[in-house]
């Protein structure tokens, strides 16, 4: 098949009137991305929890372990009344 037939058998294809589509595939199409939608805002909600129990977690723990704050020596004492 050439280039010329492929173009005109898509044309031909192209310029017909499109089938009817049976009405239960409709119903079924609605009903599947209805399921699709809820799952998908159950997801987006999940994950906006856990970034938010992850915050409160890490500012939890920085604030209890300070970890900006040196830690005191412990090899050498300190050096007081000279």
């Amino acid at each position: 098949m050439s280039g010329n037939d492929r173009e005109a058998a898509v044309r031909r294809l192209l310029e017909q009137a499109p089938r009817p589509l049976p009405p239960e595939i409709h119903t079924e199409a609605v009903r599947r991305g209805g399921r699709m939608l809820r799952r998908r805002t159950l997801a987006r909600r999940v994950m906006w929890l856990l970034l938010l129990v992850a915050a409160v977690a890490f500012t939890v723990w920085a604030l209890t372990a300070r970890p900006w704050v040196e830690p005191p020596s412990d090899t050498t004492p300190p050096l007081t009344g000279w």
